[in-house]
Formats: structure tokens, sequence, C-alpha cells
């Protein structure tokens, strides 16, 4: 049976794409935590897995050999409609997964707990997974053990987008530091394709900020002349 889309599909997704995670090389840290959920679960595969648009992908993976499959059979895309862990004990006996191919053939899933990874904003990125190929049960530490390794799963992903945003966030400041033409007269910016914009432009396509506009005693000296005498005689008489 095929997974209903989460309210929040489109922030979902928009999420999952500022870790830039996706279809990236194998990590020492996301292996570790996947053979950890394997070995406390005592269970022969062990993944994690984002679900994408229209797949599951596995940036982690222990017992079986695919990178991904389609999320129109995927699990995880079960899960993360949960608040909490979903356990199917026994999928012969579940209605949702019983003539899944999963199921029914390679890996020939029998029993799965997925744990949701949630982002601080508490988005569903995907799971920590633990499947069998036979019925079996988790007991309460297992559980526990499961969602703390899940939360160290986000942590690492969390560590991922912060080291994301520090990056760009040096871009701008190399790029302000460096040498920006600008015109002696109108004081526009050129920027790289050799293009002159205002300087409240040129900031903010570099850095996220947003403007407000005054005018400085100096200036009002000079093109407010009678502004300037009323705030002397208001400076005066205060």
């Amino acid at each position: 049976m095929k997974a209903a889309l989460s309210e929040r599909e489109d922030e979902r997704l928009e999420a999952l794409r500022e870790y830039h995670i996706l279809d990236t090389p194998p990590e020492q840290a996301f292996d570790d935590l996947t053979a950890l959920a394997a070995y406390v679960c005592d269970v022969p595969i062990a993944l994690v897995s984002l679900v994408d648009t229209d797949r599951q992908w596995f940036k982690a993976k222990l017992g079986i050999e695919a990178l991904e499959t389609s999320r129109d059979i995927s699990f995880c895309a079960h899960a993360i409609l949960e608040e909490e862990i979903l356990v199917v004990q026994d999928t012969h006996l579940d209605a949702r997964f019983v003539a899944n191919p999963l199921v029914t053939s390679e890996p020939n899933i029998r029993f799965y707990a997925g744990v949701p990874l949630l982002s601080p904003e508490a988005l569903p990125l995907g799971t920590l997974c633990v499947i069998d190929h036979e019925p079996r049960e988790l007991n309460a530490a297992q559980l526990l053990a499961l969602e703390g390794l899940a939360r160290q799963v986000v942590t690492q992903l969390e560590l991922r987008r912060v080291s994301a945003r520090l990056a760009v966030a040096l871009e701008t400041i190399n790029l302000i530091e460096g040498l920006i033409p600008i015109c002696s007269y109108c004081k526009a910016i050129r920027n790289d394709a050799g293009y002159w914009s205002s300087v409240e432009a040129f900031i903010q396509q570099h850095a996220d900020v947003a403007f407000t506009h005054g005018v400085c005693e100096a200036c009002i000296e000079k093109h407010f002349p009678e502004v300037a005498e009323v705030f002397r005689q208001q400076d005066a008489n205060s």
C-alpha cells in the first residue's frame, strides 16, 4: 500500500534539500550509527533512509546492496507520517505491507522498525530503521536506544547544515573584504557579470540583510538647511 503524503510535504522536501546530503558519498559517522543500531537491535539490516520526492535514498546501509528504492514501496514513507517509532512486528499480518515487493521478494522484509528523523522544525526527513527477515519484537531498552541513535543521526545532519551555512557566510565576508568596483559619482556597484546596481541591491544579493533609509545630520545641513535650523532651535529650547 502506497503511503499518503505528509501535510507539510513541500516544507519537508525544502528542508531536506537544505542539508545538501542526497547522493553524497558514505560517511563514517552515519555508517557507525547504522551499525550500532543493527547491533543493539540484533538485526541483519539497518538503514539511514532519506525520503525524497519519489524515492527513498540510503545515506548509510548495512545488510543490503541497494542505494535506493521507489518511494511507492517504501516502509519509511509510512514511518515519516508517524510522530513516534513505527514498528511492524510481522509484515505478513499487516495489510499495508503484506503484498509489498520488498516483502514478497528481496530483501524479504518480515520485521521493520523506523524512527522518524525530525529536523529542528519537526519536519520528518527520513528514518533510522532496522529490518529482519523473521517476525520479532524489540524490548523497551532497544526501542529507547534506537530513538537515541536517531537523534544522533539528526545531530550529524545539523552539523552538515551549519557547516554549509558557515561556508556561505565566509564566502560573503571574502567578497565584501575584496575590491568592489563602485562608481565615483552615483556610487553604483558593478557585479561580476559587468552590470551596475545600487549598493542596497548588491548587499542584499550577497548578504541576508534588509535596508531602511534615513538622512544623516551632515546631509540635513547640506540639503535641508531650514529643517536643520528647526532642529537646532529645538535643541536650544530643550
